[in-house]
């Protein structure tokens, strides 16, 4: 590798695309992971497009494989023909957000390492280990310890190649779980969810509103409203409203610089146009 390879202007370091290839080609056996144990309508569904989708939320720094997963089934939801049968057991409901999920996993991977930014609460946690053990993820981290880097890289595919290989082997048990009888399974979700609650801040409060909250899904289930679209807003919420203040301290234009700018001025009229489009399209039915 050559300085210029390096170094951009201004001694500034910077990551090489070549040092993403081994990343991508872990997202890539990650997908194949999602849909290796599946029947053929399975693989057919978790394509590369939901593949690409999660790699790419997985790469946002924040949203990790949950956005993605939920992304995925409400993309899968949206061009089925059968809208109506997801919830109750659709294959097609399950392969979206795998697949979406396998590649988001291993794409939060990509911020932590090449610019020291967790994409998910996962690596969140393994930059403070690194850091604990005098590793700073970085641009520099290539350069200084590369050992590190590439035995990280290498234990991916490890990973997804035993993973494979123990998934396909624990079918039968996988079948089972799903026979346990309602009246059992019922009692121990409940248990896990107050437990994984309580154990975030030891707090009775948290466990209130995941009872609240448990309350609020069961009748947006019955109204017909998408649970899916209240956990993107519960997770995606407070990033976007982090990201609206720095934009706006950071503007003299106030709300104008999200149209006057090329990448928001798009992003803000596909919004609308999400937003307009089924409204639209409700009136004139009428």
């Amino acid at each position: 590798m050559t300085r210029g390879d390096r170094f951009g202007r201004g001694g500034k370091t910077t990551i090489g695309f070549r040092h993403l290839y081994p990343i991508c080609l872990v997202v890539a056996c990650s997908a194949a992971h999602g849909q290796a144990v599946t029947d053929a309508e399975l693989q057919k569904r978790a394509n590369a497009i939901l593949t690409l989708m999660g790699f790419a939320v997985g790469m946002l720094p924040g949203a990790g494989p949950t956005v993605a997963s939920f992304l995925a089934y409400t993309v899968e939801k949206k061009v089925s023909s059968e809208p109506e049968k997801f919830g109750k057991g659709e294959i097609k409901g399950v392969a979206a957000p795998e697949a979406a999920n396998n590649a988001g996993a291993t794409a939060a991977m990509v911020p932590m390492l090449t610019l020291g930014i967790p994409g998910s609460a996962t690596t969140a946690i393994m930059l403070g280990g690194l850091m604990m053990w005098g590793l700073r993820p970085g641009p520099m981290l290539f350069e200084k310890n590369p050992q590190f880097v590439w035995g990280l890289i290498a234990s991916q595919y490890i990973a997804n190649v035993l993973l494979l290989i123990l998934s396909t082997l624990a079918i039968p048990l996988f079948v089972r779980a799903v026979r346990i009888p309602y009246s059992i399974l019922m009692p121990l979700i409940v248990v896990f969810c107050v437990t994984g609650a309580y154990s975030l801040k030891n707090n009775l409060w948290d466990v209130g509103q995941m009872l609240v909250f448990g309350v609020l899904g069961y009748f947006m289930k019955k109204l017909g409203y998408s649970p899916a679209a209240l956990v993107l807003a519960l997770v995606l919420g407070p990033l976007a409203e982090r990201a609206l203040r720095q934009s706006l301290i950071i503007s003299d234009a106030g709300p104008f610089i999200f149209f006057t700018r090329p990448i928001s001025g798009v992003l803000m009229a596909l919004a609308i146009l999400a937003i307009a489009v089924p409204v639209v399209r409700a009136l004139t039915r009428k």
